[in-house]
Formats: C-alpha cells, sequence, structure tokens
C-alpha cells in the first residue's frame, strides 16, 4: 500500500488520535455507570456535585459543565433525586433558582464506581512518569485554550486560580507556587480539578498564561 501523497496533517491525526482514546473513555463511563445501576450522565452529574461541596449547584450550571442541554440534565436530576443520590435545595441567593448536592447514598455509589480500574487507567498507567507528566501539562493547555474560547466553562484548574503562581522558583522539580496553602510544587501536580480553586480575573489569567507558557 503507497504511501498518501498529501497525508493527513498533524492536527487531522491528534483529533483522531484523541478520538479514540475518547472511545476508550466512553466504554469505561458505560461499564461504571451500569455496575451502579445508572446511566453515563447521571454517574457524571454525582462526580460533578461530590467535588463542589454542600453548597452543590445549579441545574444549568450542572448542564453547562457535562455539555448536555438543560433538559436533560433536569432528567438525570430527578432521576438520581428518586434514588436518593442527591437533594434539591432553594437558592439562598434566589428563591426562585434550586441547587443540587450529593448525598451519602451517592458518595456511596461514586466510592463503588472508582472502585473499578477503567481501560484509559491503565492506559496511562503504562507510560512512564515523565510522559504521564508531559500527558498531563499538555491537557492542560487544551483545556485552557478550549475555556478561554468560550467552548467549555472555566475549569478549576491551577492556571486559572489567583492563587497559582507559574515558575515562582528555580527549583526545575518544582517551579510553581500556590498560595493557598504557601508551597511549592511541580509540573506533575498541575490539578485539572480542585476544590480550593477560586477564579482569577481574566486580567490575571492572561498574565498567568504568558508566563507559564514561555517558562
Amino acid at each position: 500500500m503507497e504511501t498518501p501523497k498529501d497525508p493527513l496533517s498533524i492536527n487531522d491525526r491528534i483529533r483522531e488520535g484523541l478520538s479514540r482514546v475518547a472511545m476508550a473513555m466512553r466504554i469505561d463511563e458505560w461499564n461504571k455507570a451500569k455496575a451502579t445501576g445508572l446511566n453515563p450522565t447521571q454517574l457524571a452529574i454525582l462526580g460533578l456535585l461530590e467535588g463542589r461541596g454542600p453548597d452543590g449547584l445549579g441545574v444549568k450550571d450542572v448542564a453547562a459543565h457535562l455539555g448536555v442541554s438543560q433538559p436533560t440534565a433536569t432528567d438525570s436530576i430527578n432521576a438520581l433525586e428518586r434514588k436518593g443520590l442527591l437533594e434539591k435545595r432553594t437558592d439562598a441567593a434566589d428563591r426562585r433558582a434550586v441547587r443540587v448536592a450529593v448525598t451519602e447514598e451517592g458518595r456511596r455509589t461514586l466510592r463503588a464506581a472508582e472502585g473499578r480500574e477503567s481501560l484509559a487507567e491503565k492506559a496511562v498507567a503504562a507510560l512512564d512518569e515523565t510522559a504521564q507528566a508531559d500527558l498531563l501539562l499538555t491537557l492542560v493547555k487544551l483545556i485552557r485554550h478550549l475555556q478561554e474560547a468560550g467552548a467549555i466553562p472555566v475549569q478549576r484548574m491551577c492556571v486559572t486560580c489567583r492563587h497559582f503562581a507559574p515558575f515562582a522558583h528555580a527549583d526545575a522539580a518544582r517551579p510553581h507556587h500556590c498560595h493557598f496553602v504557601d508551597a511549592a510544587f511541580g509540573q506533575p501536580d498541575l490539578r485539572i480539578d480542585c476544590r480550593e480553586h477560586e477564579e482569577a480575573d481574566p486580567a490575571f489569567r492572561a498574565a498567568t498564561r504568558d508566563a507559564f507558557s514561555t517558562g
């Protein structure tokens, strides 16, 4: 078989590669959800809420973070409420709005799902530590680009947090600084979703992006 004279661009090939990984992750999501008697959207809602603390999230926020329609999110939330896995609360800031939070039974369901090792986890574990750190850094950059473009909501990542100071230290192993815990940390410790995240203002995020990219 001859090599095509005009092969797909590297951009196309990377996109194809990511789609293959996404396929494996969808299989993982179905397997984990099936083991708990839920569907992937319902399990994803529990996972999202578990990381948001007792105040939970509004239905609109849940839909935005999962990339589903508000009616789809509402249907899944109602099903989870009937199962006792989450509860609805009146929003203190707006009595007309509703917030949802995971229950203790919902947390037990999540722990049961997390006990199953996934295909994607096995694939990442097969990489050496350097490759894992490089992959994490690449994902952080991709996610940040998507959120800056407005394609996804702002994620609770180090690089969008007001406590993050990139390359504040000369130590190559631990160049960054988190002002929340007042400690240095390295590239492998970058977080995608941090509970202590406080979104930085746009100007601060832009400055952090430039420093992080050039560092």
